[in-house]
């Protein structure tokens, strides 16, 4: 029996071979998901993926299902709630950052542009189909993500450098990063056509 090839990274963790043949990389332009990969992100800050990973269903939970709307009007009660999620990263400044993002995306939504098309217009609105051989050759940030990260911060979102930005752009699809060996590789470059 033929072995499937997948991007070294995932491992043979059965929630990170999931993530990696079901979610990443592949093209994806909904609001709310992306709004959600952007504070997981922010949450993984420091840690591995694999942590934030694991714990992303008490963030749903404990984030009211990423509800941009609900998680602006977090306060001081909440806040000290969520300190004592042990479901969750507790991280004062992350959780801040989480809640101060999602009224910086609320703003952004309310200029009249979706936060999809303003995420996707970093790289035209299009994947960027790269074709790397190796791990080795995938870069941490790009030219790229350094202007997206830019214009997140002036926007007034935290916990957005460049090299965030670039793990959401792959995880969302914004750029296709399997390596070509990968099974997911034509999938995901296909999706983006």
């Amino acid at each position: 029996m033929k072995s499937i090839k997948r991007c070294e990274w995932c491992g043979e963790d059965d929630l990170y071979v999931a993530y990696h043949d079901r979610e990443w990389g592949y093209p994806q332009r909904d609001d709310r998901v992306l709004f959600e990969f952007l504070l997981l992100e922010g949450a993984q800050a420091g840690l591995s993926w694999i942590t934030v990973l694991r714990k992303r269903e008490n963030y749903r939970e404990a984030f009211d299902g990423f509800d941009p709307e609900l998680i602006a009007r977090y306060g001081k009660r909440k806040i000290n709630q969520l300190l004592k999620n042990e479901g969750i990263i507790r991280n004062r400044l992350k959780i801040q950052s989480a809640i101060n993002n999602a009224r910086c995306y609320l703003e952004v939504k309310e200029s009249g542009q979706s936060f999809s098309d303003y995420l996707w217009s970093f790289v035209g609105g299009a994947p960027v189909q790269n074709g790397f051989k190796t791990m080795a050759e995938i870069p941490a940030r790009t030219p790229t993500s350094d202007e997206m990260s830019k214009s997140l911060k002036k926007a007034g979102f935290t916990f957005v450098g460049s090299t965030i930005c670039y793990a959401h752009m792959q995880a969302t699809g914004m750029v296709n990063d399997h390596v070509v060996s990968c099974h997911r590789y034509g999938e995901c470059q296909a999706a983006g056509r």
